[in-house]
């Protein structure tokens, strides 16, 4: 009997345990842990800079499309037909013109009537009249200031169907390194009026953070990524004065223009030169921020 006593007692007391076990771990704070530099006084600030500057590639492209006995045929009459606008272009420089061609080709096949009198197309081997090729002609301008020459080459050559010419802005590392030296300038401006407005001093740098991500952290709890909200960050302009577009050419008087060979290079440049196109590439913006964690004194 006192055996089963003992046993019991000490039962209750591994249970106990276990339960007293149990109650001791500790919970899951709902705090994120705070980055080594929030030990001392610091205040976040980010940087924000925007500047506009002209387009420097423009892209647009050209269809000529050629019909023939044979595909080789219409493939031939394709390429002839675009021979000089090729050298025309290639004179303005590959490496500030650059030129790609593509080719399709389908058949032209025989037509009839059906009874309701619309015109259907007999699509069998045996039943192909022509072949019709087209050739896709693609032009990147890579110095604007070929541009109107480009696009009045292209147009002379009497292309069956052209497209907008669409502008980009591909910046150099220059400007880059420009618009995140401004970001940071920019962040160091935001704290030093920030610290002085609350009584407090500014102090040395902790962290420069060019993606920006550091001074979007919530530090105090869990938040969502969307958490924090930057609509009432006002962007410091910085602008950058751009060079004009240089003046075009005065066109020369070409009223007769029977001495060139109508297709050839020459050909092509006295007819752009006849019909100039005014191509102003538009301004783009282009954005950087930077994040700058700075102690307090």
């Amino acid at each position: 009997m006192r055996k089963m006593i003992l046993m019991t007692t000490m039962a209750g007391l591994f249970i106990s345990g276990i339960a007293t076990a149990q109650t001791a771990v500790p919970q899951a704070l709902p705090y994120d842990r705070a980055p080594w530099w929030m030990k001392e006084s610091v205040i976040t600030q980010t940087g924000y800079v925007f500047t506009e500057i002209p387009a420097n590639r423009a892209n647009f492209s050209a269809t000529f499309l050629t019909v023939a006995d044979t595909a080789e045929k219409a493939q031939n009459l394709a390429i002839a037909q675009t021979k000089g606008l090729n050298q025309a272009l290639d004179k303005l420089g590959k490496d500030k013109v650059r030129i790609s061609t593509s080719f399709s080709m389908r058949a032209l096949y025989e037509q009839y009537r059906d009874k309701n009198g619309n015109r259907i197309e007999d699509q069998r081997g045996d039943k192909i009249e022509k072949y019709q090729v087209s050739l896709n002609l693609a032009v990147e301008v890579r110095d604007t200031a070929l541009l109107e020459r480009a696009y009045a080459l292209v147009l002379a050559a009497a292309p069956t169907s052209s497209t907008p010419i669409n502008f980009n802005l591909q910046p150099d590392n220059e400007t880059n390194t420009w618009l995140y030296t401004e970001a940071v300038k920019d962040a160091h401006t935001r704290a030093m009026q920030s610290a002085t407005a609350a009584g407090g001093k500014l102090g040395g740098i902790k962290v420069i953070d060019p993606t920006g991500r550091a001074c979007e952290t919530d530090i105090l709890a869990r938040a969502p990524d969307s958490a924090w909200d930057n609509t009432q960050a006002q962007a410091v302009a910085y602008e950058r004065s751009a060079p004009p577009p240089p003046p075009m050419v005065a066109p020369a008087a070409m009223a007769d223009m029977g001495g060139y060979v109508p297709g050839s290079a020459e050909y092509l440049e006295a007819k752009a030169l006849q019909n100039p196109f005014i191509q102003t590439p538009p301004l783009q913006r282009l954005e950087a921020k930077a994040c700058v964690v700075y102690g307090l004194n």
